[in-house]
């Protein structure tokens, strides 16, 4: 199939680290003449870079899949990324789809794309996971305020419900001089914010001399960029050095995501996890004891199988007692190669959701409770994305904020007084 000017259309679903993956991709294909649009839009070719932590995220990339065929019968169909690593016969079988290329493949989508001939079968391109060796750097440019800014790939733990290192095989990343090339491109942009994004990202640098605290010192450094943000870290990973490098970092957002997934360390033992509550408290009390102002989001998964009411009420109350700010929930998901689907002892979807449902209002307690700590303070807010009438961006401690403004202080770094909490979000005044 030969490439004129033709009309291409990207989706992403799933973590920030597929966003990073699919400007990358795409900014291939804009060097090569083609003309991107939305994903709503008539395409000559749709490309779907697909997730599959949940069974959720599988029917979602299958509904998507026809109805980008809808929209135009004649299109290719291309599906890429995680779901199309672990299933792709499964994709395959839909009759949408034209090429469907696994975890090592899918940065070659263009020559795929042009080597294809429309009348054969759906071409499947899929290397076993333990040959995928390759670090492919990786930004996203969309949003102009922020990017993803991907340093790492893949996941030595074995988590029992995760299918991640099925999906993208082992640990890896670049080099922090490769690293801090790809943000230098960055910082070339109109981009203020660079979000560090991976599976793993702690473990930058495993099986070299080079650490993630290493690569945090050098891109404090870096010029052009204002705000750097840690996406998410394993607590085990999340050590005090780099809590307190972060302190003192004028670069570095008051702003954690730590995982926790279970308060309860039966549960943690049987998901393999690589901490206890005990390790998890700690560094929530050291983060707080010397930034008190940081914001702290927590990852945690409900209906684990053999999570009891009082294992889930251990985790509710151990939630309740810490000084964290939002909480995201997951429901547990059986996922097919996973040690936790073997497990038995499953757990009511009705149950799930209750304990989910639980959580979702505990998030909600918590994220309006640290808000209201910063009323009457006046902070420094990227302005970032304009809605119902009022400018909107985000305090360097992670609170959503609206404020009446004109609309060129959009992409620009502002002092605000937050005047009023409306529980996710906050109002404020240009201070």
């Amino acid at each position: 199939m030969s490439t004129p000017t033709k009309r291409i259309a990207f989706h992403t679903l799933g973590c920030k680290l597929n966003f990073s993956e699919t400007a990358t991709i795409s900014r291939d294909f804009l060097r090569h003449g083609f003309e991107k649009v939305d994903y709503n839009d008539t395409a000559d070719i749709y490309v779907l870079n697909t997730c599959t932590v949940t069974e959720n995220a599988d029917k979602e990339a299958r509904k998507l899949i026809r109805q980008a065929k809808r929209r135009n019968p004649d299109s290719s169909v291309a599906v890429i990324g995680c779901y199309a690593q672990l299933n792709p016969n499964n994709i395959a079988a839909i009759d949408s789809v034209d090429v469907v290329l696994g975890t090592e493949e899918k940065f070659n989508l263009l020559n795929h794309l042009n080597s294809m001939d429309l009348n054969e079968r759906t071409k499947v391109i899929q290397s076993e996971i333990d040959h995928v060796h390759k670090f492919t750097p990786s930004y996203s440019t969309g949003e102009r305020t922020r990017s993803f800014l991907k340093i790492q790939d893949g996941c030595d733990y074995i988590c029992s419900f995760c299918t991640i290192p099925l999906a993208r095989g082992e640990s890896r990343s670049g080099t922090i001089a490769n690293t801090l090339k790809e943000a230098r491109e960055v910082a070339e942009t109109d981009t203020r914010e660079i979000v560090l994004t991976g599976v793993n990202i702690g473990d930058f640098g495993k099986g070299s001399q080079e650490t993630f605290f290493d690569l945090i010192q050098q891109l404090d450094k870096l010029e052009g960029i204002d705000r750097i943000r840690i996406s998410s870290i394993e607590p085990n990973l999340l050590t005090n050095d780099i809590i307190k490098f972060c302190s003192k970092s004028e670069k570095f957002m008051p702003h954690f995501h730590v995982p926790l997934q279970s308060g309860s360390d039966k549960i943690l033992g049987t998901m393999r996890r690589r901490y206890t509550r005990k390790l998890y408290e700690e560094r929530v009390t050291k983060i707080k004891s010397i930034m008190p102002d940081c914001c702290i989001g927590v990852d945690v998964i409900v209906g684990f199988p053999g999570e009891t009411d009082e294992d889930f009420l251990d985790t509710y109350h151990f939630l309740n007692e810490l000084d964290i700010s939002y909480l995201h929930v997951f429901t547990y998901s059986e996922r097919p190669n996973t040690d936790a689907m073997e497990m038995g002892r499953s757990v009511a979807k009705e149950k799930r959701a209750e304990r989910s449902r639980m959580l979702h209002i505990l998030s909600e307690k918590k994220r309006c409770f640290f808000h209201e700590q910063f009323i009457g303070q006046t902070r420094p807010v990227l302005f970032e994305t304009v809605k119902n009438g009022k400018i909107v961006g985000h305090t360097d401690n992670y609170i959503q904020v609206h404020v009446a403004g004109e609309l060129d202080l959009f992409n620009t770094i502002q002092p605000v007084q937050l005047t009023e909490n409306n529980g996710m979000t906050s109002n404020g005044v240009l201070g």
